[in-house]
């Protein structure tokens, strides 16, 4: 959509906002980019604490305001399953719906890796964050659908073609409420906020914070944060804004009460968090999420996100150590790890996995792992024989319950002449122990084979074509480039560590 359309959707949402009773400060003007997407900016100063919208939730798209609410309740639906099921049919309807203006500035579908084609998802997110989350989605997705979808498409209930609420149709909805939907209230759930949607995401520069009225949830002020917006656009008719919207709203009094149907109607809001000046793009915010987070939900990346993460799974560090040693070995030592209360993360498939700071900074429990895999045969036996009396009775909540653990791990393997009373009591004195030259050379190791997983290519394979990629005309590529790159760089810094740690180590022994 060029510039010209996507200003005549702008207008022509404008007026349907006026009709449905949203109120859109004039202090905001909603625009066109260059690419067709929409986006927010001020036209005058903006404040901290001034509201600079509202929006009646009779105005938002819900399971409970689409026309297929009884549909929807019938077939006993909830969640974004049944705003998936409300959107479709809401599209379907097309200039019969009491939100087509709405949906028409939107677009049909975000571009998430989910909605990508399905080899070029595989291709370009070879090893990265995504690589198994975007296909454990694409596989859900299909089972929801011939469970739930299917089903209501087989019952002609909802009076629509078939193919409006195909997977491919459901797959692009999604897309659309992972970016896009809000957080209400119970009664509601989840929904479409018109104009909350249109400010774009800026991390940790946000404006502008998503609020709803503090007597209509008190008890939900928790899930406030549920939603975001990316806008871009797509379809057809007139004047103003394509952005993105929020995560963490804010909760505030409400200033307008109109009626409407449902438990409260009460306005929701925009609200000023951070001073915007005349002529600024005005931001929300969805949180402070790394480069993974953010494609996979949004569609887009930030350059240098301080928030980056990479993991290495259990079954990496597994296949090292068996490698090294022998898969008896590696079943030994990591079972005793367990044992003695350590876990790393989980992920949706309960599979373990260790996190990698933006610094390279490893996960402590990892180190104390690879600390277990080195452990000489003499130490490690007299560990196994004490394990059980180290077992605390509580779980290890924080990093000080892990620091005093480990350190009684260390009274038990380390030789008597290098014991210390106290030695170990501090995340310091933890580190200097698990900065060994063994446990270096692991890290390498590992930073190795999680790298390997990106294929042939090199950091600096990834630069140049990076450098002569198109973020419009080649935007999968683009951002899933910068995702790689941003993964590999903190790989880099793991390893950077690894060496001067092993370094300090050798001049200490000098």
């Amino acid at each position: 959509m060029d510039v010209a359309a996507a200003r005549r959707r702008v207008l022509a949402f404008q007026r349907w906002m006026r009709k449905h009773g949203v109120v859109c400060s004039d202090a905001l003007c909603l625009d066109a980019s260059e690419a067709g997407g929409v986006y927010v900016r001020a036209v005058a100063a903006l404040r901290e604490g001034d509201v600079v919208a509202t929006i009646p939730r009779r105005a938002c798209l819900t399971p409970r305001t689409s026309g297929a609410a009884a549909a929807i309740e019938a077939a006993q639906l909830g969640g974004t399953l049944a705003l998936a099921v409300a959107v479709m049919y809401e599209r379907a309807r097309g200039a019969t719906s009491p939100w087509k203006y709405y949906l028409r500035l939107i677009p049909d579908r975000e571009p998430v890796p989910l909605v990508w084609p399905r080899d070029e998802a595989d291709r370009l997110l070879a090893g990265t964050e995504l690589d198994k989350t975007v296909k454990q989605d694409r596989e859900f997705l299909c089972e929801d659908w011939n469970e739930c979808i299917e089903p209501l498409i087989s019952s002609g209930e909802l009076g629509v073609e078939p193919d409006d609420l195909s997977l491919e149709k459901y797959f692009a909805a999604k897309s659309l409420l992972s970016s896009r939907s809000f957080r209400i209230d119970r009664y509601h759930g989840s929904g479409m906020v018109p104009l909350a949607d249109l400010f774009n995401h800026k991390t940790d520069g946000e404006h502008v914070h998503f609020t709803k009225s503090e007597e209509s949830d008190s008890d939900e002020e928790d899930d406030d944060d549920q939603s975001n917006a990316d806008s871009d656009q797509e379809e057809d008719d007139d004047d103003q804004s394509n952005a993105s919207a929020d995560e963490q709203p804010t909760v505030k009094s409400s200033t307008s009460k109109p009626s409407g149907e449902g438990h409260n109607d009460e306005d929701l809001e925009m609200i000023i968090v951070r001073d915007a000046n005349t002529g600024e793009e005005v931001y929300n915010t969805y949180g402070t999420m790394g480069n993974a987070a953010l494609l996979h939900r949004y569609g887009f990346t930030e350059p240098d996100n301080p928030y980056d993460i990479v993991n290495i799974d259990l079954t990496l560090v597994t296949k090292w150590c068996s490698s090294k040693y022998s898969h008896r070995y590696a079943r030994e030592r990591v079972s005793l790890w367990s044992k003695l209360g350590y876990s790393g993360c989980t992920g949706e498939d309960a599979a373990d996995y260790f996190e990698i700071s933006y610094d390279g900074e490893p996960q402590l429990e990892l180190l104390i792992l690879l600390y277990i895999v080195s452990l000489k045969p003499d130490a490690y036996d007299k560990l196994v024989s004490v394990a059980h009396d180290l077992i605390g009775d509580d779980d290890q909540d924080d990093e000080q319950d892990t620091v005093d653990s480990f350190a009684k791990v260390v009274g038990v393997t380390r030789p008597a002449k290098d014991s210390e009373p106290n030695g170990v009591e501090k995340l310091p004195d933890v580190k200097k122990v698990l900065h060994s030259e063994s446990i270096c050379s692991a890290l390498a190791a590992l930073a190795d084979i999680r790298e390997s997983l990106y294929g042939s290519n090199t950091l600096e394979d990834d630069k140049e074509q990076l450098q002569a990629c198109s973020p419009v005309s080649e935007r999968n590529r683009y951002h899933s480039l910068v995702l790689r790159m941003s993964e590999r760089k903190i790989l880099g810094r793991l390893r950077k560590h690894a060496s001067s740690w092993s370094k300090t180590k050798k001049r200490k022994h000098v």
